[in-house]
């Protein structure tokens, strides 16, 4: 009986690297949609305890500030109502909250098996070398993406709901929040220096083909810095506080960028210097 012979992907025809695609696709999708699931069948505690936790007077975050702030011989300073005030004003939007924040916890769940898809659908036309290096690549986004999603959440977010609570006009305003608007700040805030914290990987990757270069991160640091502020200003409610506190990481990823462009700007004139001699 004759073997069949092993197709490789590199000579696979546009279409059949479609339907390959679409498989891992799929996939990932049928993960998200589990992880979904989860969520929603959790969704009582992931709202009380995790969508409502940085608003929360006994929050991780204010307990480590508060001790410090004892350290230094100060009050507590960061206090938060026994009850948080945040309202629902339309008929079904606790049920599209709902369904959002099973959605994006779908996500964030699946997010390990989805980069494993991509890396499963690249692996094949790789040579071992770049198989392992497209791996570390992978797992470096995953780390840098959790690491800025947890800033977000654990320092971002209370500092900017503690702000934006006690800041009063006037003693007759009455403070109480929409739960659109909360769920928008806190997905916004954590989704947002997920993305952020990604810099040096793009860093990576455009210095690995040939576009950027440490000389030219180096060059316009002082513009990175008016591009951070502005970035920071997006990612968080506007405030000033949250918007410093969101960009001093920035700039330190930016600096880490620089370091990273150099290794592999380094590396890269290494191997074209190999080249050349041979």
């Amino acid at each position: 009986m004759a073997k069949k012979k092993k197709i490789n992907s590199g000579d696979m025809p546009f279409l059949a690297h479609v339907g390959v695609l679409r498989k891992h696709i799929l996939r990932s999708l049928v993960a998200i949609c589990i992880g979904a699931c989860f969520i929603g069948y959790k969704m009582h505690f992931v709202m009380d305890k995790i969508i409502l936790g940085p608003v929360q007077k006994d929050f991780i975050s204010f307990k480590i500030m508060n001790a410090i702030a004892k350290l230094w011989g100060s009050d507590e300073a960061f206090i938060m109502p026994e009850h948080f005030p945040i309202q629902v004003r339309r008929v079904f939007e606790q049920l599209n909250t709902a369904f959002y924040v099973a959605m994006v916890g779908g996500l964030i769940i699946a997010f390990p098996y989805v980069i494993y898809e991509m890396w499963k659908f690249i692996s094949p036309g790789l040579k071992p070398n770049e198989k392992k290096n497209s791996l570390a690549f992978f797992i470096s986004t995953y780390c840098l993406f959790i690491t800025g999603c947890c800033f977000g959440y654990f320092l971002v977010t209370p500092l900017t709901m503690h702000f934006g609570y006690f800041f009063n006009l006037s003693e007759t305003i009455k403070v109480n929040i929409d739960l659109s608007s909360y769920i928008s700040i806190l997905l916004q805030t954590v989704l947002g220096m997920g993305l952020v914290f990604l810099l040096p990987v793009i860093v990576y990757a455009l210095t690995a083909v040939g576009i950027l270069t440490p000389k030219f991160l180096k060059t316009y640091r002082r513009h990175a810095l008016i591009i951070i502020l502005i970035l920071a200003g997006f990612i968080t409610p506007g405030d000033i506080p949250s918007m410093l506190v969101a960009s001093c990481p920035l700039y330190l990823l930016y600096e880490a960028s620089i370091l990273v462009s150099a290794v592999v700007y380094k590396r890269n004139q290494n191997d074209n210097d190999k080249k050349v001699t041979t």
